[in-house]
Protein backbone atom coordinates (compact mmCIF):
# COMPACT_ATOMS: atom_id res chain seq x y z
CA UNK A 1 0.00 0.00 0.00
CA UNK A 2 2.87 2.38 0.80
CA UNK A 3 4.41 1.89 -2.65
CA UNK A 4 1.03 2.55 -4.26
CA UNK A 5 0.78 5.85 -2.36
CA UNK A 6 4.33 6.78 -3.40
CA UNK A 7 3.60 5.95 -7.05
CA UNK A 8 0.38 8.00 -6.92
CA UNK A 9 2.16 11.02 -5.42
CA UNK A 10 4.97 10.69 -7.97
CA UNK A 11 2.42 10.83 -10.77
CA UNK A 12 0.73 13.85 -9.20
CA UNK A 13 4.07 15.68 -9.14
CA UNK A 14 4.43 15.40 -12.94
CA UNK A 15 2.15 18.46 -13.26
CA UNK A 16 5.19 20.46 -12.01
CA UNK A 17 7.49 19.06 -14.70
CA UNK A 18 7.99 20.50 -18.21
CA UNK A 19 7.57 16.94 -19.54
CA UNK A 20 3.80 17.34 -19.05
CA UNK A 21 3.67 20.30 -21.46
CA UNK A 22 3.16 18.39 -24.75
CA UNK A 23 -0.10 16.77 -23.59
CA UNK A 24 -1.56 19.83 -21.84
CA UNK A 25 -3.20 21.14 -25.04
CA UNK A 26 -5.06 17.83 -25.48
CA UNK A 27 -6.24 17.96 -21.87
CA UNK A 28 -7.27 21.63 -21.86
CA UNK A 29 -9.24 21.06 -25.03
CA UNK A 30 -11.74 19.40 -22.63
CA UNK A 31 -12.23 22.65 -20.70
CA UNK A 32 -15.89 23.48 -20.22
CA UNK A 33 -17.12 19.97 -21.15
CA UNK A 34 -19.10 17.68 -18.79
CA UNK A 35 -16.66 16.05 -16.39
CA UNK A 36 -18.24 12.56 -16.18
CA UNK A 37 -19.08 12.21 -19.87
CA UNK A 38 -16.05 13.94 -21.36
CA UNK A 39 -13.13 14.67 -19.04
CA UNK A 40 -13.18 11.49 -16.92
CA UNK A 41 -13.15 9.02 -19.87
CA UNK A 42 -10.34 10.98 -21.51
CA UNK A 43 -8.13 10.90 -18.38
CA UNK A 44 -9.01 7.25 -17.68
CA UNK A 45 -8.04 6.25 -21.22
CA UNK A 46 -4.78 8.14 -20.92
CA UNK A 47 -3.88 6.53 -17.58
CA UNK A 48 -4.82 2.98 -18.61
CA UNK A 49 -2.96 3.18 -21.94
CA UNK A 50 0.18 4.61 -20.34
CA UNK A 51 0.16 1.87 -17.65
CA UNK A 52 -0.21 -0.87 -20.27
CA UNK A 53 2.48 0.51 -22.61
CA UNK A 54 4.90 1.21 -19.74
CA UNK A 55 4.46 -2.33 -18.39
CA UNK A 56 5.22 -3.84 -21.81
CA UNK A 57 8.16 -1.51 -22.39
CA UNK A 58 9.68 -2.34 -18.98
CA UNK A 59 9.68 -6.10 -19.55
CA UNK A 60 9.27 -6.59 -23.30
CA UNK A 61 11.79 -7.00 -26.05
CA UNK A 62 12.21 -5.24 -29.36
CA UNK A 63 8.68 -6.25 -30.44
CA UNK A 64 7.25 -4.07 -27.66
CA UNK A 65 9.42 -1.14 -28.72
CA UNK A 66 8.32 -1.44 -32.35
CA UNK A 67 4.66 -1.89 -31.41
CA UNK A 68 4.77 1.26 -29.32
CA UNK A 69 6.45 3.16 -32.16
CA UNK A 70 3.57 2.24 -34.51
CA UNK A 71 1.00 3.14 -31.85
CA UNK A 72 2.77 6.45 -31.25
CA UNK A 73 2.66 7.24 -34.99
CA UNK A 74 -1.05 6.39 -35.16
CA UNK A 75 -1.69 8.58 -32.11
CA UNK A 76 0.14 11.53 -33.70
CA UNK A 77 -2.10 11.24 -36.78
CA UNK A 78 -5.22 10.85 -34.62
CA UNK A 79 -4.46 13.89 -32.51
CA UNK A 80 -3.44 15.87 -35.57
CA UNK A 81 -6.96 15.30 -36.90
CA UNK A 82 -8.31 16.35 -33.52
CA UNK A 83 -6.36 19.62 -33.68
CA UNK A 84 -7.51 20.33 -37.23
CA UNK A 85 -11.12 19.64 -36.27
CA UNK A 86 -10.80 22.21 -33.49
CA UNK A 87 -9.51 24.76 -35.98
CA UNK A 88 -12.19 24.07 -38.58
CA UNK A 89 -15.44 22.18 -37.87
CA UNK A 90 -15.88 21.76 -41.63
CA UNK A 91 -12.60 19.86 -41.94
CA UNK A 92 -14.06 16.49 -40.93
CA UNK A 93 -16.74 16.60 -43.64
CA UNK A 94 -14.11 16.78 -46.43
CA UNK A 95 -12.55 13.42 -45.54
CA UNK A 96 -13.48 9.96 -46.75
CA UNK A 97 -16.36 8.33 -44.90
CA UNK A 98 -14.36 6.22 -42.32
CA UNK A 99 -12.21 9.20 -41.47
CA UNK A 100 -15.28 11.42 -41.34
CA UNK A 101 -16.74 9.25 -38.59
CA UNK A 102 -13.45 9.45 -36.66
CA UNK A 103 -13.25 13.18 -37.27
CA UNK A 104 -16.81 13.63 -36.05
CA UNK A 105 -16.03 11.69 -32.89
CA UNK A 106 -13.01 13.91 -32.29
CA UNK A 107 -15.03 17.01 -33.12
CA UNK A 108 -17.68 15.95 -30.62
CA UNK A 109 -14.92 15.36 -28.07
CA UNK A 110 -13.79 18.95 -28.55
CA UNK A 111 -17.30 20.36 -28.33
CA UNK A 112 -16.81 22.13 -31.66
CA UNK A 113 -19.78 20.49 -33.42
CA UNK A 114 -23.43 20.46 -32.67
CA UNK A 115 -23.45 16.97 -31.20
CA UNK A 116 -22.78 16.63 -27.51
CA UNK A 117 -19.40 15.13 -26.59
CA UNK A 118 -19.60 11.39 -25.91
CA UNK A 119 -17.72 9.14 -23.51
CA UNK A 120 -16.60 7.04 -26.50
CA UNK A 121 -14.98 9.95 -28.30
CA UNK A 122 -13.32 11.18 -25.10
CA UNK A 123 -11.98 7.66 -24.42
CA UNK A 124 -10.45 7.53 -27.94
CA UNK A 125 -8.75 10.86 -27.29
CA UNK A 126 -7.45 9.62 -23.93
CA UNK A 127 -6.02 6.42 -25.46
CA UNK A 128 -4.20 8.46 -28.11
CA UNK A 129 -2.82 10.79 -25.44
CA UNK A 130 -1.64 7.83 -23.34
CA UNK A 131 0.32 6.47 -26.33
CA UNK A 132 2.17 9.78 -26.64
CA UNK A 133 2.79 10.61 -23.01
CA UNK A 134 6.48 10.25 -22.09
CA UNK A 135 6.86 11.46 -18.47
CA UNK A 136 10.34 12.17 -17.12
CA UNK A 137 11.64 9.15 -15.22
CA UNK A 138 12.37 10.63 -11.80
CA UNK A 139 13.28 8.59 -8.70
CA UNK A 140 9.73 7.27 -8.20
CA UNK A 141 9.03 6.17 -11.78
CA UNK A 142 12.60 4.83 -11.93
CA UNK A 143 11.87 2.71 -8.84
CA UNK A 144 8.75 1.24 -10.44
CA UNK A 145 10.42 0.50 -13.79
CA UNK A 146 13.50 -1.02 -12.12
CA UNK A 147 11.24 -3.37 -10.16
CA UNK A 148 9.44 -4.30 -13.38
CA UNK A 149 12.69 -5.08 -15.16
CA UNK A 150 13.93 -7.25 -12.29
CA UNK A 151 10.70 -9.09 -11.46
CA UNK A 152 9.01 -9.24 -14.84
CA UNK A 153 5.41 -8.47 -15.73
CA UNK A 154 3.09 -8.90 -12.77
CA UNK A 155 0.02 -7.35 -11.19
CA UNK A 156 2.11 -5.34 -8.72
CA UNK A 157 3.99 -3.60 -11.56
CA UNK A 158 0.77 -2.83 -13.42
CA UNK A 159 -0.98 -1.51 -10.29
CA UNK A 160 2.00 0.73 -9.47
CA UNK A 161 2.03 2.16 -13.00
CA UNK A 162 -1.75 2.64 -12.86
CA UNK A 163 -1.32 4.47 -9.53
CA UNK A 164 1.40 6.66 -11.09
CA UNK A 165 -0.80 7.47 -14.09
CA UNK A 166 -3.82 8.04 -11.82
CA UNK A 167 -1.81 10.58 -9.82
CA UNK A 168 -0.97 12.45 -13.02
CA UNK A 169 -4.61 12.25 -14.14
CA UNK A 170 -5.76 13.64 -10.78
CA UNK A 171 -3.48 16.67 -10.96
CA UNK A 172 -4.52 17.24 -14.59
CA UNK A 173 -8.20 16.97 -13.62
CA UNK A 174 -7.73 19.62 -10.92
CA UNK A 175 -5.94 21.90 -13.39
CA UNK A 176 -8.70 21.26 -15.93
CA UNK A 177 -11.48 22.10 -13.46
CA UNK A 178 -9.80 25.40 -12.67
CA UNK A 179 -9.05 26.08 -16.33
CA UNK A 180 -12.57 25.12 -17.36
CA UNK A 181 -14.10 27.77 -15.12
CA UNK A 182 -11.78 30.42 -16.57
CA UNK A 183 -12.59 29.39 -20.14
CA UNK A 184 -16.35 29.36 -19.44
CA UNK A 185 -16.20 32.83 -17.90
CA UNK A 186 -14.28 34.11 -20.93
CA UNK A 187 -16.82 32.63 -23.33
CA UNK A 188 -19.73 34.08 -21.39
CA UNK A 189 -18.30 37.54 -20.91
CA UNK A 190 -16.50 38.06 -24.20
CA UNK A 191 -18.28 35.75 -26.65
CA UNK A 192 -14.96 34.32 -27.79
CA UNK A 193 -15.95 30.62 -27.88
CA UNK A 194 -14.86 30.07 -31.49
CA UNK A 195 -11.60 31.96 -30.98
CA UNK A 196 -10.78 29.96 -27.86
CA UNK A 197 -11.58 26.69 -29.65
CA UNK A 198 -9.36 27.69 -32.57
CA UNK A 199 -6.58 28.71 -30.19
CA UNK A 200 -6.81 25.32 -28.52
CA UNK A 201 -6.65 23.69 -31.95
CA UNK A 202 -3.43 25.55 -32.70
CA UNK A 203 -2.03 24.52 -29.30
CA UNK A 204 -2.94 20.86 -29.98
CA UNK A 205 -1.17 20.96 -33.36
CA UNK A 206 1.85 22.55 -31.68
CA UNK A 207 1.84 19.72 -29.12
CA UNK A 208 1.67 17.15 -31.94
CA UNK A 209 4.66 18.86 -33.61
CA UNK A 210 6.66 18.82 -30.35
CA UNK A 211 6.01 15.10 -29.91
CA UNK A 212 6.59 14.22 -33.58
CA UNK A 213 9.97 15.99 -33.48
CA UNK A 214 10.96 14.10 -30.31
CA UNK A 215 11.31 17.25 -28.20
CA UNK A 216 9.17 15.70 -25.47
CA UNK A 217 11.91 13.14 -24.75
CA UNK A 218 14.96 15.33 -25.35
CA UNK A 219 14.65 19.07 -24.72
CA UNK A 220 11.88 18.80 -22.10
CA UNK A 221 13.57 15.82 -20.45
CA UNK A 222 16.71 17.93 -20.00
CA UNK A 223 14.71 20.81 -18.56
CA UNK A 224 13.04 18.36 -16.20
CA UNK A 225 16.19 16.57 -15.05
CA UNK A 226 16.21 18.18 -11.61
CA UNK A 227 12.82 19.91 -11.59
CA UNK A 228 10.91 17.37 -9.52
CA UNK A 229 13.64 14.91 -8.54
CA UNK A 230 14.18 16.53 -5.13
CA UNK A 231 10.44 16.55 -4.40
CA UNK A 232 10.12 12.89 -5.42
CA UNK A 233 13.13 11.92 -3.32
CA UNK A 234 11.56 13.70 -0.35
CA UNK A 235 8.38 11.65 -0.85
CA UNK A 236 10.44 8.46 -0.96
CA UNK A 237 12.38 9.38 2.15
CA UNK A 238 9.21 10.21 4.10
CA UNK A 239 6.88 7.45 2.98
CA UNK A 240 8.95 4.49 1.79
CA UNK A 241 8.87 2.51 5.03
CA UNK A 242 10.46 -0.91 5.12
CA UNK A 243 7.81 -3.49 4.23
CA UNK A 244 8.91 -5.58 7.20
CA UNK A 245 7.40 -3.02 9.55
CA UNK A 246 6.00 0.46 9.65
CA UNK A 247 9.14 2.18 10.94
CA UNK A 248 11.87 3.60 8.74
CA UNK A 249 15.33 4.41 9.98
CA UNK A 250 17.09 5.55 6.85
CA UNK A 251 18.58 8.41 8.81
CA UNK A 252 20.05 7.63 12.17
CA UNK A 253 18.91 9.94 14.92
CA UNK A 254 21.11 12.94 15.57
CA UNK A 255 20.73 12.21 19.27
CA UNK A 256 22.44 8.81 19.10
CA UNK A 257 25.47 9.66 21.21
CA UNK A 258 27.43 6.80 22.71
CA UNK A 259 28.00 7.79 26.29
CA UNK A 260 28.70 5.99 29.58
CA UNK A 261 26.34 7.99 31.80
CA UNK A 262 25.04 4.89 33.51
CA UNK A 263 27.32 1.88 33.28
CA UNK A 264 25.06 -0.26 35.49
CA UNK A 265 22.26 -0.51 32.95
CA UNK A 266 22.77 -2.31 29.63
CA UNK A 267 22.95 0.11 26.75
CA UNK A 268 19.90 0.13 24.48
CA UNK A 269 20.05 1.92 21.14
CA UNK A 270 17.25 4.25 20.06
CA UNK A 271 17.22 2.59 16.63
CA UNK A 272 13.76 1.08 15.97
CA UNK A 273 13.21 -2.59 15.25
CA UNK A 274 12.14 -2.90 11.61
CA UNK A 275 11.55 -6.65 11.65
CA UNK A 276 13.44 -9.93 11.58
CA UNK A 277 16.27 -10.10 9.08
CA UNK A 278 15.60 -12.43 6.13
CA UNK A 279 17.73 -15.46 5.41
CA UNK A 280 20.90 -15.13 3.37
CA UNK A 281 20.16 -18.41 1.62
CA UNK A 282 19.92 -18.27 -2.15
CA UNK A 283 23.38 -17.05 -3.16
CA UNK A 284 24.77 -19.04 -6.09
CA UNK A 285 28.26 -18.71 -4.63
CA UNK A 286 30.17 -17.01 -1.81
CA UNK A 287 33.49 -15.24 -2.32
CA UNK A 288 36.06 -14.49 0.41
CA UNK A 289 34.13 -16.77 2.78
CA UNK A 290 32.22 -19.98 3.20
CA UNK A 291 28.41 -19.56 3.06
CA UNK A 292 27.18 -17.69 6.13
CA UNK A 293 23.85 -18.48 7.80
CA UNK A 294 21.64 -16.49 10.14
CA UNK A 295 22.46 -18.94 12.93
CA UNK A 296 26.20 -18.41 12.49
CA UNK A 297 25.76 -14.64 12.57
CA UNK A 298 23.59 -14.54 15.71
CA UNK A 299 25.34 -12.48 18.37
CA UNK A 300 27.14 -10.39 15.72
CA UNK A 301 26.21 -7.02 14.26
CA UNK A 302 25.87 -7.49 10.50
CA UNK A 303 26.05 -4.88 7.75
CA UNK A 304 24.49 -6.16 4.53
CA UNK A 305 25.54 -4.04 1.55
CA UNK A 306 23.71 -4.55 -1.77
CA UNK A 307 25.93 -3.55 -4.68
CA UNK A 308 26.89 -4.34 -8.27
CA UNK A 309 30.36 -3.77 -9.58
CA UNK A 310 29.69 -1.40 -12.52
CA UNK A 311 27.35 0.89 -10.53
CA UNK A 312 29.14 4.21 -9.93
CA UNK A 313 27.12 4.92 -6.79
CA UNK A 314 28.14 1.54 -5.37
CA UNK A 315 31.78 2.09 -6.31
CA UNK A 316 31.88 5.41 -4.45
CA UNK A 317 30.39 3.73 -1.36
CA UNK A 318 32.92 0.85 -1.29
CA UNK A 319 35.76 2.81 0.42
CA UNK A 320 33.50 3.45 3.43
CA UNK A 321 32.18 -0.11 3.62
CA UNK A 322 35.73 -1.42 3.34
CA UNK A 323 36.93 0.94 6.07
CA UNK A 324 34.10 -0.09 8.44
CA UNK A 325 34.88 -3.77 7.86
CA UNK A 326 38.51 -3.15 8.85
CA UNK A 327 37.85 -0.78 11.76
CA UNK A 328 35.17 -2.82 13.53
CA UNK A 329 36.12 -6.40 12.60
CA UNK A 330 37.53 -7.08 16.07
CA UNK A 331 34.54 -5.46 17.79
CA UNK A 332 31.87 -7.81 16.47
CA UNK A 333 30.90 -6.35 13.08
CA UNK A 334 30.48 -8.65 10.08
CA UNK A 335 30.18 -6.95 6.68
CA UNK A 336 28.55 -8.93 3.86
CA UNK A 337 28.41 -7.61 0.33
CA UNK A 338 25.45 -8.95 -1.66
CA UNK A 339 26.31 -8.63 -5.34
CA UNK A 340 23.01 -8.33 -7.25
CA UNK A 341 23.74 -7.76 -10.98
CA UNK A 342 22.10 -5.06 -13.07
CA UNK A 343 23.54 -6.16 -16.44
CA UNK A 344 23.99 -9.68 -17.78
CA UNK A 345 27.80 -9.41 -17.77
CA UNK A 346 27.71 -8.80 -14.02
CA UNK A 347 26.38 -12.33 -13.54
CA UNK A 348 29.75 -13.75 -14.62
CA UNK A 349 31.44 -14.75 -11.40
CA UNK A 350 34.94 -14.30 -12.86
CA UNK A 351 34.06 -10.66 -13.59
CA UNK A 352 32.95 -10.18 -9.99
CA UNK A 353 36.15 -11.81 -8.72
CA UNK A 354 38.23 -9.38 -10.78
CA UNK A 355 36.22 -6.45 -9.46
CA UNK A 356 36.71 -7.63 -5.87
CA UNK A 357 40.45 -7.73 -6.47
CA UNK A 358 40.43 -4.28 -8.09
CA UNK A 359 38.45 -2.73 -5.21
CA UNK A 360 40.51 -4.61 -2.58
CA UNK A 361 37.39 -6.06 -0.94
CA UNK A 362 38.28 -8.55 1.77
CA UNK A 363 34.88 -9.07 3.41
CA UNK A 364 32.48 -11.89 2.35
CA UNK A 365 30.51 -11.38 -0.86
CA UNK A 366 27.36 -13.35 -1.67
CA UNK A 367 26.68 -13.72 -5.42
CA UNK A 368 22.93 -13.09 -5.72
CA UNK A 369 22.49 -13.79 -9.45
CA UNK A 370 18.95 -15.08 -8.94
CA UNK A 371 17.96 -12.06 -6.77
CA UNK A 372 16.76 -14.36 -3.98
CA UNK A 373 18.41 -12.33 -1.22
CA UNK A 374 17.38 -9.09 -2.97
CA UNK A 375 13.72 -10.19 -2.92
CA UNK A 376 13.96 -11.55 0.62
CA UNK A 377 14.96 -8.06 1.80
CA UNK A 378 12.39 -6.53 -0.58
CA UNK A 379 15.17 -4.26 -1.75
CA UNK A 380 14.88 -1.83 -4.68
CA UNK A 381 18.18 0.09 -4.70
CA UNK A 382 21.87 0.00 -5.53
CA UNK A 383 23.58 0.61 -3.17
CA UNK A 384 21.52 -0.26 -0.10
CA UNK A 385 22.80 -0.88 3.42
CA UNK A 386 20.93 -2.83 6.12
CA UNK A 387 22.16 -3.12 9.72
CA UNK A 388 21.17 -6.25 11.65
CA UNK A 389 21.58 -6.41 15.43
CA UNK A 390 22.89 -9.29 17.53
CA UNK A 391 19.35 -10.71 17.86
CA UNK A 392 18.88 -10.94 14.09
CA UNK A 393 16.65 -7.88 13.73
CA UNK A 394 16.94 -5.13 11.12
CA UNK A 395 17.51 -1.88 13.00
CA UNK A 396 18.66 0.59 10.33
CA UNK A 397 18.81 0.97 6.56
CA UNK A 398 20.06 3.56 4.09
CA UNK A 399 19.62 3.77 0.33
CA UNK A 400 22.13 5.37 -2.01
CA UNK A 401 25.32 7.26 -1.30
CA UNK A 402 25.98 9.58 1.61
CA UNK A 403 25.05 9.77 5.30
CA UNK A 404 28.23 7.84 6.10
CA UNK A 405 28.67 9.45 9.53
CA UNK A 406 25.13 8.49 10.60
CA UNK A 407 25.56 4.95 9.33
CA UNK A 408 28.78 4.61 11.31
CA UNK A 409 27.08 5.94 14.46
CA UNK A 410 24.40 3.30 13.99
CA UNK A 411 27.12 0.63 13.72
CA UNK A 412 28.73 1.87 16.95
CA UNK A 413 25.37 1.91 18.73
CA UNK A 414 24.49 -1.66 17.81
CA UNK A 415 27.98 -2.93 18.68
CA UNK A 416 27.70 -1.36 22.13
CA UNK A 417 24.16 -2.70 22.55
CA UNK A 418 25.54 -6.18 21.78
CA UNK A 419 27.84 -5.87 24.79
CA UNK A 420 30.98 -4.65 23.09
CA UNK A 421 33.32 -2.00 24.38
CA UNK A 422 32.86 0.27 21.38
CA UNK A 423 33.21 3.92 22.25
CA UNK A 424 32.51 7.07 20.28
CA UNK A 425 35.25 7.78 17.78
CA UNK A 426 35.85 9.92 14.74
CA UNK A 427 34.21 8.55 11.62
CA UNK A 428 36.34 6.90 8.99
CA UNK A 429 37.76 9.17 6.29
CA UNK A 430 38.95 6.90 3.46
CA UNK A 431 41.39 8.32 0.95
CA UNK A 432 39.23 7.58 -2.08
CA UNK A 433 40.90 8.20 -5.42
CA UNK A 434 40.01 7.89 -9.06
CA UNK A 435 36.58 6.45 -9.72
CA UNK A 436 36.00 5.88 -5.97
CA UNK A 437 36.21 9.60 -5.17
CA UNK A 438 33.02 11.37 -4.07
CA UNK A 439 31.09 13.19 -6.82
CA UNK A 440 31.08 16.93 -7.37
CA UNK A 441 27.37 17.28 -6.65
CA UNK A 442 27.30 21.07 -7.10
CA UNK A 443 28.25 20.83 -10.76
CA UNK A 444 26.42 17.74 -12.04
CA UNK A 445 23.97 18.59 -14.81
CA UNK A 446 24.06 15.22 -16.58
CA UNK A 447 22.39 12.02 -15.43
CA UNK A 448 22.84 8.29 -15.96
CA UNK A 449 22.22 7.39 -19.61
CA UNK A 450 21.68 3.87 -20.96
CA UNK A 451 22.70 2.91 -24.50
CA UNK A 452 20.44 -0.14 -24.88
CA UNK A 453 17.10 0.56 -26.54
CA UNK A 454 15.03 -0.57 -23.56
CA UNK A 455 16.06 2.46 -21.48
CA UNK A 456 17.74 4.76 -24.01
CA UNK A 457 16.82 8.45 -23.97
CA UNK A 458 18.02 11.66 -25.65
CA UNK A 459 19.41 9.80 -28.70
CA UNK A 460 20.47 12.37 -31.31
CA UNK A 461 21.69 10.41 -34.34
CA UNK A 462 19.65 11.34 -37.41
CA UNK A 463 18.85 7.70 -38.24
CA UNK A 464 16.97 7.10 -34.99
CA UNK A 465 17.61 4.15 -32.69
CA UNK A 466 17.15 0.85 -34.58
CA UNK A 467 16.58 -2.23 -32.40
CA UNK A 468 18.60 -5.43 -32.93
CA UNK A 469 19.74 -4.65 -36.48
CA UNK A 470 23.04 -3.46 -37.97
CA UNK A 471 22.81 0.24 -38.81
CA UNK A 472 25.23 2.91 -39.98
CA UNK A 473 24.78 5.95 -37.73
CA UNK A 474 25.91 9.54 -38.01
CA UNK A 475 26.00 12.26 -35.38
CA UNK A 476 26.24 16.00 -35.75
CA UNK A 477 26.42 18.49 -32.90
CA UNK A 478 24.33 17.16 -29.98
CA UNK A 479 22.67 19.40 -27.44
CA UNK A 480 23.35 19.18 -23.72
CA UNK A 481 22.76 15.61 -22.46
CA UNK A 482 22.15 14.32 -25.97
CA UNK A 483 24.26 11.50 -27.38
CA UNK A 484 24.66 9.62 -30.63
CA UNK A 485 26.53 6.89 -32.46
CA UNK A 486 28.76 7.05 -35.52
CA UNK A 487 29.68 4.07 -37.66
CA UNK A 488 28.12 0.60 -37.81
CA UNK A 489 26.42 -0.49 -34.57
CA UNK A 490 23.88 -3.07 -33.42
CA UNK A 491 21.79 -1.71 -30.53
CA UNK A 492 20.44 -4.41 -28.24
CA UNK A 493 18.14 -4.24 -25.20
CA UNK A 494 20.86 -3.16 -22.74
CA UNK A 495 23.96 -2.38 -24.82
CA UNK A 496 25.24 -1.12 -28.17
CA UNK A 497 27.77 -3.34 -29.99
CA UNK A 498 30.20 -1.96 -32.58
CA UNK A 499 29.90 -3.99 -35.80
CA UNK A 500 32.92 -2.56 -37.66
CA UNK A 501 36.09 -0.73 -36.58
CA UNK A 502 36.16 3.04 -36.61
CA UNK A 503 32.82 3.65 -34.94
CA UNK A 504 32.33 6.00 -32.03
CA UNK A 505 30.04 7.62 -29.46
CA UNK A 506 29.52 11.33 -28.86
CA UNK A 507 27.94 12.87 -25.72
CA UNK A 508 27.45 16.53 -24.75
CA UNK A 509 27.76 16.52 -20.94
CA UNK A 510 28.25 18.83 -17.98
CA UNK A 511 29.91 17.25 -14.93
CA UNK A 512 33.36 16.89 -13.42
CA UNK A 513 33.63 13.17 -14.21
CA UNK A 514 32.40 11.06 -17.11
CA UNK A 515 32.31 7.27 -16.86
CA UNK A 516 31.30 4.70 -19.45
CA UNK A 517 30.59 1.01 -18.87
CA UNK A 518 32.41 -0.88 -21.64
CA UNK A 519 33.30 -4.47 -22.40
CA UNK A 520 35.14 -6.46 -25.09
CA UNK A 521 33.30 -8.64 -27.59
CA UNK A 522 32.53 -12.33 -27.29
CA UNK A 523 36.11 -13.26 -28.18
CA UNK A 524 37.43 -11.25 -25.22
CA UNK A 525 40.15 -9.56 -27.29
CA UNK A 526 41.32 -6.12 -26.04
CA UNK A 527 39.81 -3.17 -27.90
CA UNK A 528 41.78 0.03 -28.39
CA UNK A 529 40.08 3.40 -28.22
CA UNK A 530 40.81 7.11 -28.19
CA UNK A 531 38.99 9.90 -26.35
CA UNK A 532 38.71 13.55 -27.38
CA UNK A 533 37.18 16.43 -25.46
CA UNK A 534 35.92 19.30 -27.62
CA UNK A 535 37.80 17.75 -30.53
CA UNK A 536 41.19 17.68 -28.75
CA UNK A 537 43.24 15.31 -26.62
CA UNK A 538 42.03 15.53 -22.99
CA UNK A 539 45.40 16.50 -21.49
CA UNK A 540 45.01 17.24 -17.76
CA UNK A 541 41.26 16.44 -18.00
CA UNK A 542 41.86 12.74 -18.71
CA UNK A 543 40.25 10.11 -16.49
CA UNK A 544 41.97 7.31 -14.60
CA UNK A 545 41.58 4.79 -17.44
CA UNK A 546 43.19 6.81 -20.25
CA UNK A 547 46.37 8.81 -20.72
CA UNK A 548 46.72 12.51 -21.49
CA UNK A 549 46.53 11.77 -25.23
CA UNK A 550 43.19 10.03 -24.70
CA UNK A 551 44.42 6.51 -25.43
CA UNK A 552 42.97 3.52 -23.60
CA UNK A 553 42.10 -0.16 -23.96
CA UNK A 554 38.98 -2.12 -23.06
CA UNK A 555 40.24 -5.31 -21.42
CA UNK A 556 37.29 -6.31 -19.23
CA UNK A 557 33.62 -5.44 -18.87
CA UNK A 558 33.52 -2.74 -16.23
CA UNK A 559 33.11 0.98 -15.61
CA UNK A 560 35.87 3.14 -17.15
CA UNK A 561 36.61 6.65 -15.91
CA UNK A 562 37.34 8.63 -19.07
CA UNK A 563 37.07 12.30 -18.02
CA UNK A 564 37.91 14.18 -14.84
CA UNK A 565 37.89 17.92 -15.46
CA UNK A 566 40.83 19.50 -13.66
CA UNK A 567 39.57 23.07 -13.90
CA UNK A 568 36.14 24.72 -13.72
CA UNK A 569 33.32 22.37 -14.69
CA UNK A 570 31.74 23.43 -17.97
CA UNK A 571 29.70 21.70 -20.69
CA UNK A 572 31.99 19.70 -23.00
CA UNK A 573 31.72 17.48 -26.07
CA UNK A 574 32.95 13.96 -25.33
CA UNK A 575 33.96 11.73 -28.24
CA UNK A 576 35.26 8.17 -28.10
CA UNK A 577 36.34 6.25 -31.21
CA UNK A 578 37.20 2.54 -31.27
CA UNK A 579 40.02 1.18 -33.41
CA UNK A 580 38.79 -2.41 -33.18
CA UNK A 581 35.28 -3.90 -33.63
CA UNK A 582 33.18 -5.74 -31.08
CA UNK A 583 33.14 -3.30 -28.15
CA UNK A 584 29.97 -3.33 -26.07
CA UNK A 585 28.84 -0.02 -24.52
CA UNK A 586 26.23 -0.05 -21.75
CA UNK A 587 25.78 3.20 -19.84
CA UNK A 588 27.19 6.66 -19.08
CA UNK A 589 27.40 7.86 -15.49
CA UNK A 590 28.72 11.14 -14.08
CA UNK A 591 30.30 12.49 -10.92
Amino acid sequence: MTLLIIAYLGGALTILSPCILPILPFVFARAGQPFVRSTLPMLAGMAATFALVATLAAVGGSWAIRANEYGRLAAIVLLGLFGLSLLSPRFASTLARPVVDLGNNLLNASGGGRAAPTAKSALILGIATGLLWAPCAGPILGLVLTGAALQGANLQTTFLLIAYAAGAATSLAVALLVGGRIFTAMKRSLGLGDRIRQGLGAAVLAGVAVIALGLDTSLLARLSYASTASLEQAVLNRLHARPLSGASSELASKDMVIAAADTKKPFRSDLPVEGDAPSLDGAVEWLNSKPLTSEQLRGKVVLVDFWTYSCINCIRTIPYVRAWAEKYANQGLVVIGVHAPEFAFEKKIDNVKSAIDDFKIGYPVAIDNDYKIWRAFQNSYWPAAYLIDAKGQIRYHHFGEGNYDRTEKAIQNLLREAGGQTTASAPVAPDAKGVEASPDLRNIRSGETYLGYEQAANFASAEGLQADVAQNYTIGEPGLNEWGLSGAWIVGPDQATLDQPGGGITYRFSARDLHLVLGPGADGKPIRFQVKIDGKAPGPDHGADIDADGNGTVTATRLYQLVRQSGPVVARNFEISFLDPGVQAYAFTFG
